[in-house]
């Protein structure tokens, strides 16, 4: 696939992503907190991507990068009647110019659509 094609691809996943907004989104005091949610990962999954983009495991449910930090749970909620996923909630707190691109980078690699 040719340079513009991947980021035409880029651009359509983010797009995509733009459209999801947050659970909750605040700053307190210069400091931003957003918690998102994600199914069909599961919590060593998240914790895994986390770790690949710089973060070091704080704990079972916790990871911590340079200025961010991730609160993670994960609980099964139906989908359906009859199913159920893995839903993992995770709470990013800290500058915003160290929350966001972890945020997109790990909504990216999380994404589960075709395209």
């Amino acid at each position: 696939m040719s340079k513009s094609g991947s980021r035409a691809r880029y651009e359509r996943r983010k797009a995509a992503l733009d459209s999801i907004p947050p659970v909750e989104q605040s700053v307190e005091d210069g400091v931003l907190h957003v918690t998102r949610r994600f199914r069909g990962l599961t919590l060593e999954q998240a914790v895994g991507y986390l770790e690949n983009l710089g973060g070091e495991r704080r704990g079972d449910t916790e990871v911590e990068g340079e200025g961010w930090r991730a609160q993670l749970s994960a609980e099964k909620v139906p989908v359906g009647p009859s199913y159920r996923l893995t839903e993992v909630t995770m709470t990013w707190t800290g500058k915003r110019e160290a929350v966001e691109p972890i945020i997109l980078q790990f909504r990216l690699k999380a994404f589960r659509a075709p395209g």
